[in-house]
Parts: C-alpha cells; sequence; structure tokens
C-alpha cells in the first residue's frame, strides 16, 4: 500500500504542477518556486513529517522536499546554535544535493551541445 500513496502523492504534485503551467501564465520556474515553499510552509508546522510517514519515500522525490529539506536543517541547527544555525542549518541536508547537480551538469556539458 506504501507503494501506491508513493505514486498517488508524486502524482498529485505533478498534477497541480501541469494544471498551474497549463491554466495560468506562470512558468516552470516560478512553479519550481512555489513548490519549494510550499514544502518549507508544510514542514515549519511539522505537516510534511505526517506526510513523510503516511506515503513513505514518495514524499522525498517532489521538488517539495527540497523546501522540507531546508527547513528541517536550519530549525534543526537552530535549536543548537540559535540565529546563526538558521543560516547554517540550512545547507547542512541540501549541501550533498546541490553539490551534485553542480558537478553532474558540469560533466554533462563537457559531452552534449546546448541548442541556442
Amino acid at each position: 500500500m506504501i507503494y501506491i500513496n508513493s505514486f498517488l502523492f508524486c502524482g498529485l504534485i505533478c498534477l497541480i504542477g501541469q494544471l498551474i503551467l497549463d491554466n495560468t501564465k506562470l512558468s516552470a520556474g516560478h512553479i519550481t518556486s512555489i513548490f519549494v515553499i510550499m514544502g518549507s510552509f508544510l514542514d515549519t508546522f511539522s505537516i510534511y513529517d505526517q506526510i513523510i510517514n503516511h506515503v513513505g519515500a514518495g514524499a522525498l522525490v517532489p521538488i517539495t522536499s527540497f523546501g522540507h529539506s531546508l527547513i528541517h536543517g536550519a530549525l534543526a541547527k537552530a535549536s543548537d546554535m540559535g540565529i546563526m544555525g538558521l543560516l547554517m542549518g540550512m545547507f547542512d541536508l541540501t549541501a550533498s544535493g546541490i553539490t551534485a547537480a553542480i558537478v553532474f551538469t558540469f560533466i554533462f556539458t563537457l559531452f552534449f551541445k546546448a541548442k541556442n
């Protein structure tokens, strides 16, 4: 059942994104930003953790989990280090993903040529 819940959650996120893209003049970058903010908002009130418990790793796949990771790390460090922990903790959980994106982008640009 957890596989079905994961699939449905990710599908719902994609459906919402596609509906916003088709019915508004927002670009994909705007929608991505909205989802990151929505994930961080849900994590601020510990709602996203409940979603993860219910749907499993399917909640860690969409872009909303990036906002969740930013706020989750910031709040964890803030409890230890105060206001400076907010700034430092924000990148603790996301540093590996950001680094991987930069490295893989560099590698792909060596092999592929961009069109216009």
